[in-house]
């Protein structure tokens, strides 16, 4: 998962219903969407920003109660985004969320229209 889709859900802002039904087929399926701690941290540092520690706080417990399975930054990881990075005009955070689903051959759950340009490299299940 993008940073962009957890704060779709936590905003509840348009889009936030596919989020959450994604959420919900994990917890049916019992299995983890993953997220690197990048892009935890996006998430953590936008809400704090913008709304203050109280909501920065509360939005870390309904994260950390979602089947997310949040992943620190391995060096196979960071190489992979850092491939990313050098060939591709993303934020760098974005480049691990695409890192992630290229090494487990998973998809990015966004809607940030950045990931075009990964879309031949990774698969994009995108929020609209």
């Amino acid at each position: 998962m993008d940073a962009y889709g957890l704060l779709v859900l936590l905003g509840r802002e348009p889009g936030y219903e596919q989020v959450e039904a994604l959420i919900t087929s994990a917890e049916e399926d019992h299995n983890n969407i993953l997220m690197t701690s990048v892009n935890f941290g996006e998430v953590f540092y936008r809400v704090l920003r913008k709304l203050g520690e109280d909501k920065a706080a509360e939005a870390d417990r309904i994260i950390h109660g979602l089947p997310i399975n949040i992943l620190d930054v391995s060096p196979e990881l960071a190489k992979v985004a850092a491939r990313i990075k050098a060939f591709k005009r993303m934020h760098y955070a974005d480049c691990f969320a695409a890192a992630l689903a290229k090494i487990h051959d998973g998809e990015v759950i966004t809607g940030d229209k950045d990931f075009k340009l990964v879309e031949d490299e990774v698969k994009i299940a995108w929020i609209v």
